[in-house]
């Protein structure tokens, strides 16, 4: 049997969102050197602020300022931090109570070891040189043994407010295909399509998983199939994705190969985007040194008739 299929892969997009009053005043105030809270009808005083209360559900926007000192109202020390976090050296995550304030707000605590963390704890924010209006604007907290700090009632008000942020999202890790897709993986490197066939429907299931989705059987049978195919639908991608060296619009569309019962995805090239159609008659074009095939194209036989697809939509 050959070696199972192992790879690094990353998903990764950026999120962009606006900001309501309450937001855009926290994180501008953060540029600032400012910690800002809200405060409820019953006088609590929210850190970090939202913009509804979490009990009544009554919309808050009194901001006060609150001091950048406080206690640690509980830890967990991070032996490795990951790419991204706070710190490159080893250091606990906390929740610390500032002064003025009835919440906590998780952060980074700047400390030589475990031992040097406690509960009840007094600490103070440690600003980043460089701010822009983000929580890292906190570069991180660290050991305090002075007097609370003293807000300087601050309410909110500042020129050039931040009114949206980009939160980048990504996720690393291991992909591993398993035994009937790294099968599927090592066909293509030959410029083959390959499924699996279930031994109780008999249906050909490209790409395999290893067991048959209807019937719940493991699979083992490999066929091969295609390499041509029918659209059985599609649409036409008018948004270009950041790095895909693709230009819009153009069609992506689910395809019956021959001898498989179940359609895959690909892209339809070769013919303007406008002239697709479902049960176009199409085939693979491979580039020299892919694994996959790049898209597909017509292979100017006639259109397959509705009944022959029409299970696979």
């Amino acid at each position: 049997m050959p070696d199972v299929l192992k790879a690094p892969l990353v998903v990764e997009f950026p999120f962009t969102r606006s900001l309501g009053p309450v937001q855009s005043a926290f994180l501008t105030g953060l540029r600032e050197r400012v910690v800002l809270g809200v405060r409820t009808t019953d006088g609590r005083t929210l850190v970090p602020p939202v913009e509804y209360d979490p009990v009544t559900a009554e919309e808050i926007r009194d901001l006060v300022e609150v001091a950048p000192t406080g206690t640690v109202t509980t830890w967990a020390w991070n032996h490795a931090p990951r790419r991204g976090q706070p710190l490159d050296t080893p250091f606990a995550w906390v929740l610390v109570r500032l002064d003025g304030a009835d919440t906590a707000l998780l952060h980074a605590l700047d400390a030589p070891g475990p031992d040097a963390v406690r509960t009840g704890m007094r600490v103070r924010v440690r600003w980043a040189a460089e701010r822009s209006g983000a929580i890292t604007d906190i570069a991180c907290f660290e050991p305090y043994d002075g007097e609370p700090a003293q807000p300087g009632g601050h309410r909110g008000d500042f020129a050039d407010p931040v009114t949206g942020i980009v939160a980048p999202a990504r996720l690393d890790y291991t992909y591993t295909p398993g035994r009937a897709q790294t099968a599927h993986l090592d066909a293509l490197a030959g410029r083959r399509i390959v499924g699996e066939r279930c031994p109780s429907c008999r249906k050909v299931y490209v790409p395999p998983r290893g067991a048959c989705p209807t019937c719940g059987v493991a699979t083992s049978e490999r066929v091969e199939v295609g390499p041509r195919g029918t659209v059985t639908t599609f649409c036409i991608v008018n948004i270009k994705a950041r790095g895909l060296d693709i230009e819009v619009p153009y069609v992506y569309a689910h395809i019956a190969l021959d001898g498989a019962d179940l359609a895959l995805h690909g892209r339809i090239g070769g013919i303007p985007y406008d002239r697709v159609r479902m049960g176009l008659r199409v085939e693979p074009v491979w580039t020299e040194g892919a694994r996959h095939p790049d898209h597909y194209r017509p292979t100017d036989e006639p259109d397959a008739d509705y009944d022959t697809y029409r299970e696979l939509l």
